[in-house]
């Protein structure tokens, strides 16, 4: 008996990197697996090939599960449709969307090309709204679903060259806010994850060396495993993320301090006062040294 007994999932972009290791890891706890991969390059852009999503499928068949396998483009709104129709054909029922499919095109802002803009927002934001959006009616109506999103630090926290791919991941963490209020009351849950890995996304990151133990990409699939069972139905709303062996929760955007006056502010006034409340609580960004925060670090 597995956590993911009796339940089918859709898990895009599951022939490489994260998705190829949740879409193992669901069938080994017990998961009909529908394995979704456009088969393309991580750059997108490319023809695809139904062949790399099948091969993940026909693994998991070989191992005594559970698993078909589909090439279409999470970018195509009636194509996700036909997704959740051949759930329902192969397996009867559908109850998780778990949503790694991506792409990279990094670049620094002041280079980025429109296209590569483009195409990151669209394969990420659209692609994750696109299959979410398909689904959603049906796990309304049963009232029971889980979506497990895949947002970054990129968008949590930033990163050098990343303004497409930051930009689309900080809009899937707003959506997984927003959904988790719109859904929990039918017993739908809608959480996030930012994983960490080496794949053929982040190769770059150890050229000429061995990535180390700990960033196996595999070490993301129990947390996202769980988070698709019902096991997780009181887990709702929230970001999650790995650190070496480690998962960790991220407190979601709160204020932290109140820069208060009655009847409220002239400019200089908020100039001459910032500092005192809001600015103490400030670290500096991309800006070196100030005299008013301190040094870096």
């Amino acid at each position: 008996m597995g956590i993911l007994d009796r339940r089918v999932v859709i898990v895009t972009g599951g022939a490489n990197g994260i998705g190829r290791d949740v879409a193992l890891i669901a069938a080994k706890e017990g998961a009909k697996v529908l394995v979704n991969d456009l088969g393309g390059g991580a750059r997108g852009g490319d023809e695809g090939s139904a062949g790399p999503a099948e091969a993940v499928a026909q693994e998991i068949r070989d191992g005594g599960g559970a698993a078909v396998s589909n090439s279409h483009s999470v970018t195509d709104y009636d194509a996700m449709v036909d997704l959740r129709e051949q759930a329902l054909k192969e397996f009867g029922a559908l109850h998780a969307v778990i949503n790694p499919a991506g792409i990279l095109r990094d670049g620094m802002f002041h280079k980025m090309a429109n296209a590569d803009w483009d195409v990151v927002l669209d394969v990420h934001l659209r692609g994750t709204y696109n299959v979410c959006r398909a689904t959603i009616e049906l796990f309304r109506d049963q009232q029971d679903g889980a979506y497990v999103l895949f947002s970054s630090t990129s968008g949590l926290i930033g990163n050098i060259g990343q303004t497409n791919y930051g930009a689309a991941k900080a809009a899937i963490m707003g959506m997984t806010f927003v959904w988790a209020l719109e859904l929990g009351k039918y017993g739908i849950t809608v959480n996030a994850v930012a994983p960490a890995g080496f794949t053929r996304m982040t190769e770059g990151l150890y050229a000429g060396g061995e990535p180390p133990a700990d960033q196996d990409p595999a070490l993301n699939a129990p947390l996202i495993a769980f988070l698709a069972s019902e096991g997780a139905s009181y887990v709702n709303g929230q970001v999650l993320g790995r650190t070496g062996y480690a998962y960790t929760l991220f407190q979601t955007p709160r204020q932290i301090a109140t820069m208060w006056r009655d009847g409220g502010w002239t400019p200089q006034e908020v100039a001459d006062h910032f500092h005192e409340v809001l600015g103490q609580h400030l670290q500096p960004v991309g800006m070196g040294d100030h005299p008013l925060l301190g040094k870096k670090g």
